[in-house]
């Protein structure tokens, strides 16, 4: 039996990653650079920090990656702030408020700053469901590194055989597995490249991992 359900936020909760993405264009096109496809997958999962600081070194750029991260977050709140579209993923709410109704502690471990999460928590009125939440810009290390799932499980008051993580993203899954708990992905219409194939289940709908169905699959 499981007791906590540790959630990623953007992929999984919102549909941010179209968001994130005009935020990061609009900035590669202000430091007139070119990122190819496969380098800006490689970069889903993980805290805007090391992602700028992979673009510095990458494009042997002369601005520090705190002011590429600074530049980032200008254009992704300005467009929030103009409602650039913004949903939950389908199903999400529904699976948030069943596992909360039947006693099971949320926690949100997200790359995201605190700042946009704070933000997205009180557009769609999550705080309610949530006992803690976590992002990974105030840790040392980023995903893939494991730092953030296990304090985020040290919040959810459980042991770790007793959490489950949900990640859509490669760096999130690799976080997940590394400390030692088990995974589910989700694998919807946001991220892009991304391997599966070290979580313990993937799904393209959140009916599949209501309490019952996840006991069984767990249990096997």
């Amino acid at each position: 039996m499981f007791k906590s359900v540790i959630f990623d936020m953007d992929g999984v909760i919102i549909d941010s990653e179209p968001l994130h993405r005009k935020s990061y264009y609009l900035m590669f096109e202000e430091l007139n650079i070119h990122v190819p496809e496969d380098l800006y997958a490689s970069f889903t999962g993980m805290a805007t920090m090391p992602i700028c600081e992979k673009i510095c070194d990458f494009f042997s750029l002369n601005q520090s990656p705190q002011t590429l991260v600074d530049t980032k977050r200008k254009y992704f709140s300005g467009l929030f702030e103009k409602g650039y579209k913004l949903h939950l993923i389908k199903g999400v709410l529904e699976l948030i408020k069943h596992y909360y109704e039947n006693g099971i502690t949320l926690v949100l471990a997200s790359s995201a700053s605190m700042e946009n999460i704070e933000m997205i928590f009180k557009k769609f009125d999550l705080n309610q469901y949530f006992q803690a939440k976590i992002s990974g810009a105030d840790l040392k290390e980023s995903k893939p590194n494991p730092e953030i799932f296990i304090k985020a499980t040290e919040l959810s008051g459980n042991s770790k055989k007793d959490c489950v993580v949900i990640e859509d993203a490669t760096n999130g899954i690799i976080a997940a597995k590394s400390a030692g708990l088990f995974c589910i992905a989700y694998n919807g219409n946001d991220s892009k490249s991304q391997d599966y194939s070290k979580a313990d289940l993937v799904i393209n709908n959140f009916k599949n991992i209501y309490i019952e169905k996840l006991k069984t699959i767990k249990s096997n």
